[in-house]
């Protein structure tokens, strides 16, 4: 008998194994019925037997072993809802790829007693499909699993920002209250502590906002106007300044330069650029935000000296979440209050702008964040 064939008759038992493993899933399996515990275990079943019985090709069988074969249906596949399925009932990574380990164990032990045949080539060769079957539902579930559990973590952190800012506000408010009616100097400069404490705070909790609204598909929204560049570079310098004034910044921008951009927004990925900037630059060199144009575009360039960023982190350093090693900021010993998001937003603002942001780093010629706006974004 073919294993696809004693996959489909001896389906019952096979999937009656996949609930008994399943049901020691713990803490998730305990709250869960028996039909929830088999969840779509026999569709993928029959997927994988109708798998081994299909006709393949060598780069085909290769995809496959890899978890890469396409989805030859618009619908989902079952390994995939499967996976999700398992996120919502409380199960991790580990028990979910558990389930198909068991699984592929339980079949191959279940056919080689009920055949208990010699192993020639063509047992071999219906085991390696039934492998490589096996293999793709894997990558669907988790896929899927991995898919759904970032979707509900951004849903959360945007979520958690939002209703964060009331009570925040409340406490802003309050500081202010606190600072007009101090009775000593004592109460004034701790009031004035929460005011700037209350702000760093708001700031991260926009930057989560913003990182929510791109992870969950919206991203940012960019409302162009005609502004000046000189007022929108020199509010962002001032701003930085204000929270470290022992820095040096040097600020070059045309006197006249006008463009049609989202105000806010590049006065937010340039305080981004500049906050970086202090952090990891070295604060007896001066740190520098230039603006220059050609008449057909604009080139932002925030530039500073110090440690230079390494080369493999060149390559990851807009992701988002991802911080530069503390060896490289100027107070290593001191916890950094951002969220690894300062460059992830800045970049997709200069996206949102039909844009770019790149970044060069040496030692020779310090770190230059490098922002270009087409010529749709600048006007004269």
């Amino acid at each position: 008998m073919t294993l696809s064939r004693f996959i489909t008759e001896n389906m019952e038992a096979i999937v009656k194994e996949w609930q008994n493993f399943a049901t020691t899933m713990e803490p998730a399996a305990s709250t869960m019925s028996a039909l929830a515990l088999r969840d779509h275990a026999k569709l993928i079943l029959l997927a994988i037997a109708k798998d081994i019985d299909s006709s393949q090709t060598a780069a085909a069988q290769a995809d496959k072993s890899k978890g890469l074969a396409p989805v030859r249906s618009t619908r989902e596949t079952a390994a995939a809802t499967h996976g999700a399925l398992r996120l919502l009932s409380g199960f991790d990574m580990n028990q979910l790829g558990a389930e198909y380990r068991a699984l592929r164990a339980s079949v191959i032990r279940l056919w080689t007693q009920h055949e208990a045949k010699d192993m020639d080539s063509e047992v071999f060769e219906e085991m390696i499909r039934f492998n490589e079957a096996v293999d793709q539902a894997v990558a669907e579930s988790t896929s899927r699993y991995a898919a759904e559990l970032a979707l509900s973590r951004d849903t959360f952190m945007a979520i958690l920002a939002h209703d964060l800012r009331s009570p925040l506000s409340a406490i802003t408010m309050l500081s202010f209250l606190m600072e007009r009616s101090a009775p000593t100097d004592t109460v004034r400069k701790q009031s004035g502590q929460i005011q700037r404490s209350a702000k760093e705070m708001g700031a991260m909790i926009s930057e989560l906002l913003d990182y929510s609204r791109t992870q969950l598909g919206k991203g940012f929204p960019i409302h162009p106007k005609a502004c000046s560049m000189r007022v929108i570079c020199r509010d962002a310098v001032e701003e930085v300044r204000s929270a470290h004034p022992e820095r040096q910044l040097a600020l070059e921008v045309p006197e006249d330069l006008a463009a049609l951009v989202d105000e806010a927004r590049l006065r937010q990925a340039l305080s981004n650029l500049l906050n970086n900037a202090v952090q990891h630059g070295d604060p007896a060199s001066p740190i520098s935000l230039t603006v220059r144009t050609d008449g057909k575009s604009m080139t932002i360039e925030v530039k500073n000296h110090g440690e230079p960023i390494p080369p493999d982190a060149l390559q990851v350093i807009f992701d988002p979440l991802v911080q530069l090693s503390a060896k490289s900021a100027v107070k290593p010993d001191i916890p950094s209050s951002n969220l690894g998001l300062g460059l992830f937003i800045a970049r997709e603002i200069a996206l949102g702008h039909h844009g770019s942001l790149d970044v060069t780093s040496d030692r020779e010629n310090g770190t230059a964040f490098t922002m270009h706006l087409p010529i749709a974004s600048a006007v004269a």
